[in-house]
């Protein structure tokens, strides 16, 4: 693996392994990030399997899973998760829409819909998934003691 790989490949299990939460009660969070890959079946057919990568390289698609646990005795309610995106990413989505982005390093939040990116002419467009930078999910519910979920998002190797 050439250095920059090993560069970025560091890079994003760096952020994939630093996910941090608020929350009123002690959840605990772990991530994995998976590669995902088209693996050709014994009967021709191809299926997609997510695989842990070895070697990443610009184009691969990667899934990445963000489980969370409430590891106290008491429910856990509004907290939220907060997920950087890695430099060597470009995000592409989430597996239910729910989470808000930001577009600034994560001094503002809000769907991507709604977000603006100002240019250096003065002008501004309208905010694409290329320029996110972070993903946060607002938990409403009340996670109880012990119960657990998973948040997915994917990305693009650049």
């Amino acid at each position: 693996m050439n250095n920059f790989l090993k560069l970025c490949f560091s890079m994003i299990l760096l952020a994939a392994s630093s996910v941090p939460a608020m929350a009123a009660a002690p959840v605990e969070l772990s991530s994995d990030i998976f590669v995902e890959k088209q693996e050709k079946r014994p009967d021709g057919s191809f299926s997609t399997v997510l695989a842990k990568p070895n070697l990443i390289l610009p184009g691969d698609q990667l899934v990445f899973v963000v489980r969370y646990r409430n590891a106290s005795n008491k429910p856990a309610a509004n907290f939220s998760v907060t997920n950087p995106i890695p430099a060597a990413i470009t995000f592409s989505g989430t597996s239910d829409g729910a989470e808000i982005v930001s577009i600034d390093g994560g001094k503002s939040w809000g769907k991507l819909s709604q977000l603006r990116v100002n240019n250096a002419d003065g002008t501004s467009r309208n905010a694409l998934m290329t320029d996110v930078t972070h993903l946060k999910w607002q938990m409403k519910q009340t996670l109880a003691a012990g119960d657990a979920g998973k948040l997915i998002f994917r990305g693009v190797v650049k």
